[in-house]
């Protein structure tokens, strides 16, 4: 599956590690320009996605904008109902050599436990334990920069929202900052900046599944440029110059979650103080007015 908005130049460079990587079906996903400030950059990028011709491709052209998370939301609900297995992917994301063939393998390989809920391309050294020897590894918080899932996973997740899920973790013991403390307050503006991945993060957590990691990251995020996408700004987690992908292991990692994970991923977003958090919400009180 693949979402576009209107970032031709990003796609292309998308598009062409996908072809690289021999997939052989692409679901493709266009939103719909917000008006006429981005309806050329639309129309490029959609004629981008009617022009490959070195896979089956099938295009989901949006006749209104969406934006990006009730894009992903729907889109991935509408494959699910299709499809047991696929891989989710965005126009600012580029695959390694061997991507493909390495999520593909691992959808393959846990497609029978309800214990994996998800699979990734990408992994980051400030939140990659130690000592993996070439390893992939189980991580409680899942991710969304390149992932596949199945539809058993999926399932609950578009009837819900991030904060019932964050919810529903704390009631199986996880603290909504367990696993940074990004992820409550995303939670807290999913709706308002239409975002949808700390949802699925915190089902994974409310579910106690596990997110199958690589030893090293197979996706690279090219889009930091400002105003390009929701994640502008986070040049910190851009990844050193990238390898291309290992093999699938002839041996997969035991079903259980590394026990560094929790404290790196506190350790990269750690708790804000008290101070901190009383001004986010005077701010919050005076925007609404209510202070």
């Amino acid at each position: 599956m693949l979402f576009a908005f209107a970032r031709p130049a990003h796609l292309a460079r998308t598009l062409a590690a996908l072809r690289a990587n021999h997939v052989p079906r692409v679901l493709a996903f266009a939103d719909g320009a917000r008006g006429a400030a981005d309806a050329a950059a639309v129309a490029e990028t959609r004629a981008l996605l009617r022009a490959v011709d070195w896979c089956d491709m099938q295009l989901t052209e949006r006749p209104v904008n969406l934006g990006l998370g009730r894009n992903v939301v729907a889109g991935i609900s509408e494959v699910a109902a299709r499809h047991d297995a696929f891989i989710v992917w965005e126009d600012d994301l580029v695959a390694v050599p061997g991507a493909y063939a390495w999520l593909s393998s691992a959808l393959a390989r846990y497609a029978d436990d309800p214990r994996v809920l998800s699979v990734t391309a990408w992994t980051h050294p400030r939140v990659t334990p130690a000592g993996l020897g070439g390893a992939p590894y189980f991580d409680g918080r899942a991710e969304c920069w390149g992932w596949g899932t199945w539809a058993r996973s999926w399932r609950g997740v578009a009837g819900t929202n991030a904060v019932e899920r964050m919810e529903a973790a704390a009631a199986r013991g996880v603290a909504p900052d367990a696993y940074g403390s990004d992820l409550p307050a995303m939670a807290r503006v999913e709706a308002r900046k239409n975002i949808w991945a700390v949802r699925w993060l915190y089902h994974h957590l409310a579910a106690g599944g596990l997110c199958l990691r690589p030893p090293r990251s197979l996706v690279e995020h090219i889009g930091f440029d400002a105003g390009a996408t929701h994640a502008a700004g986070a040049d910190e987690w851009r990844n050193p110059p990238l390898d291309v992908a290992p093999p699938p292991p002839a041996v997969w990692p035991e079903l259980v979650e590394h026990p560094d994970c929790r404290r790196l991923w506190a350790a990269a977003y750690p708790p804000r103080p008290w101070w901190a958090r009383l001004a986010r919400r005077v701010a919050g009180a005076l925007r609404r007015g209510d202070a």
